[in-house]
């Protein structure tokens, strides 16, 4: 039971099988990440992370944006409070506000692959929580990009870790200090979406692409992601020990034996992720 602070109405969650598809869902306001909304997001998060049958995420908008990033209101209080008591009220400010991107960014946490479904405005910290995602698939006149100079602030929820990993560090550095806005064909052209697809086919895509993924082995998968994951700080040799062992841990697996015989048998494997 959610604790009652929490509306759970803010953010769905949909299930098709072993995919579930989570959708921010303050249309009004164009998905504006709120507080409110980060619990519903890490209270649904933190139990689908437990969920040993799951095997994809899709993450995307109601409406028309998936999100036009950070409450307004709760920038202008935050900027209230530093300008009331400058070289004071930084501190509680950092504090709140990194527990802040740590509600949305527990999507990386799924121990599942997701993907960000860009059904339109991804901007910000909206943006930045597509970014935290495995991959994206973006609308192609969706408006995407990372603000925050624009705004008057620096770059937060991991923008500046995210991006360079992403398109470089030279084309991080021009999207960060620019705050220029992209287009979903622009996007996917350098790295920053898979995809770019007609508005009406966003979802359906990245859907389809999740049930392609949830037809794999659940346990090879998931050992995928970790690989991935660690990859960002692992030497060469650290990595093929881990690749070694995972694969010794799948070599135990019915998946294994499964998958062999699918393919000596010409047909498609059924695997039950044990």
């Amino acid at each position: 039971m959610s604790p009652p602070d929490i509306d759970p109405d803010l953010i769905l969650e949909s299930r098709d099988g072993d995919v579930v598809t989570l959708v921010f869902n303050d249309p009004k306001r164009l998905n504006a990440m709120s507080g409110e909304m980060g619990l519903a997001f890490r209270d649904r998060v933190s139990r689908l992370s437990h969920d040993p049958d799951l095997r994809a995420v899709v993450l995307t908008g109601s409406g028309r944006a998936f999100s036009a990033g950070g409450d307004l209101a709760m920038l202008q209080a935050q900027a209230d409070r530093g300008a009331a008591d400058p070289g004071n009220a930084w501190r509680g400010i950092r504090d709140e506000m990194s527990s802040f991107y740590r509600l949305f960014l527990s999507v990386r946490d799924l121990p599942c692959p997701t993907i960000a479904a860009l059904n339109g405005a991804a901007i910000g910290a909206g943006f930045c929580v597509a970014l935290g995602c495995d991959f994206r698939f973006a609308a192609r006149d969706a408006k995407l990009g990372l603000n925050f100079t624009r705004v008057g602030v620096h770059p937060g929820m991991a923008a500046t870790w995210n991006l360079p990993r992403l398109v470089g560090p030279g084309l991080a550095a021009e999207l960060l200090y620019t705050s220029r806005i992209l287009d979903g064909e622009e996007a996917a052209r350098i790295g920053l979406a898979n995809r770019a697809l007609a508005r009406e086919e966003v979802l359906t895509t990245a859907q389809e692409t999740a049930a392609q993924i949830a037809r794999n082995a659940p346990l090879a998968v998931r050992a995928v992601k970790q690989a991935l994951r660690r990859s960002e700080d692992a030497s060469l040799e650290d990595q093929l020990q881990f690749e070694a062992s995972e694969q010794a841990k799948n070599f135990e697996s019915q998946d294994a034996h499964e998958g062999l015989q699918a393919i000596r048998e010409k047909r498609d494997p059924d695997f039950k992720g044990r």
